[in-house]
């Protein structure tokens, strides 16, 4: 490079040298054309490298599957469905040979097999009452279905009736993100059904047919950070496991565990709940597959709504009880109360003090199931 600042022809030469060196005169330095031609590329690079690694932060851990190596061992029962998943389950009551009654308790959010509605034995032995929990896909021992839709998990219910021999029809008892598919086994499955009974069910607020001061009045009884939790599964399910794993701002208080999304009575009901010996086993596969999943299909983009329904049973053949707390913080009471008003075949039982865990309260598992076996509305 001259007194003026440019660059001189190398030692091949005047002009650029064979293989495109500029030489620095004071220096000695090579430029090369390689080198200048990378320079302007590495802005491309960059932002190509960039967008892998946000990629990477955006995908899900795999779930560690049980009885796999690496995963957690199986420690109960479980049936191989079709596709060759498997179902964990638990039995309760009277033996199978000997019920009167037939009952699938399908939990909620965080919760496995373990989580049954309670019915005493005295109950259970007046009545006949044989009670079938299982892990819904990804929670507890039960595989993950990442294929898993609105209307998928109503054959698996139907599947594992067949595969455990229940008959032709059964009783259904769903809570929380359970009683949400409830509507999808009234929807799928209604001539297996002999009576329904939705506890504190979610709600997605996308379903058509809320109007739109019923949505909206629901929608802002959540938290700030929960509303956001559940635009992000709707819009962008994509980015669910990053917006609930990430610490720049707060992500949902449901799977934080907030002591400000439960109601007086839940807290004084919580103890029951938050002290479960077993807890550790139901993200045990991790949380995408079980919690994240669950977000991402129970406030999804349905193909149907569930405030469209006809009556499942015209004939009277089943009876549909819809269960819901007024103090609920987690699962506002507006969309339920809405439902019950719109869908006239559907019983509906408000607990004026109740939250979101009244199932669990001591003798309320005997009041559902007494009400939607024997009719009494106690």
């Amino acid at each position: 490079m001259g007194e003026d600042g440019r660059w001189r022809a190398g030692a091949y030469g005047s002009g650029r040298g064979v293989n495109g060196e500029y030489m620095c005169m004071r220096c000695g330095w090579y430029e090369c054309g390689r080198v200048r031609r990378l320079s302007k590329r590495f802005p491309r690079i960059a932002f190509t490298l960039l967008l892998a690694l946000l990629y990477r932060q955006l995908q899900a851990p795999a779930p560690k599957i049980c009885g796999t190596p690496g995963g957690p061992p199986v420690t109960g029962p479980r049936i191989q469905l079709k596709d060759g998943r498997h179902l964990a389950y638990y039995e309760s009551g009277v033996p199978k040979d000997e019920a009167k009654h037939k009952i699938i308790f399908v939990h909620g959010f965080d919760s496995f097999r373990y989580d049954a509605l309670q019915v005493s034995p005295e109950l259970a032995h007046e009545l006949g009452i044989y009670m079938l929990s299982f892990d819904r896909p990804g929670y507890g021992e039960s595989d993950p279905h990442p294929a898993r839709t609105e209307d998928s998990i109503a054959f698996d219910i139907e599947e594992l009736a067949d595969s455990l021999q229940l008959g032709p029809r059964f009783y259904l008892i769903g809570f929380s993100m359970g009683g949400e598919i409830m509507w999808s086994c009234l929807k799928n499955i209604p001539r297996r059904l002999a009576g329904v009974s939705i506890l504190g069910p979610v709600g997605n607020y996308w379903w058509s047919g809320y109007p739109s001061n019923v949505s909206t009045e629901a929608w802002y009884v959540q938290r700030p950070q929960d509303q956001w939790a559940v635009r992000v599964a709707h819009h962008a399910p994509w980015l669910t496991n990053w917006w609930n794993t990430q610490k720049l701002f707060p992500a949902s208080s449901v799977i934080s565990f907030n002591p400000a999304i439960f109601s007086r009575e839940d807290m004084a009901i919580l103890p029951k709940f938050a002290f479960r010996t077993y807890a550790g086993q139901v993200r045990q596969q991790g949380e995408h597959e079980s919690l994240h999943r669950d977000m991402m299909v129970g406030f999804g983009k349905w193909g149907w709504s569930p405030l469209e329904m006809e009556d499942p049973f015209p004939g009277g053949e089943a009876t549909v009880h819809l269960w819901h707390g007024v103090e609920d913080l987690i699962v506002p009471v507006q969309l339920s109360r809405y439902i019950a008003e719109r869908l006239t075949w559907v019983r509906y039982h408000e607990l004026p003090t109740a939250g979101h865990l009244f199932p669990i309260a001591d003798g309320m598992g005997d009041t559902i199931v007494k009400s939607m076996l024997l009719g009494d509305d106690e």
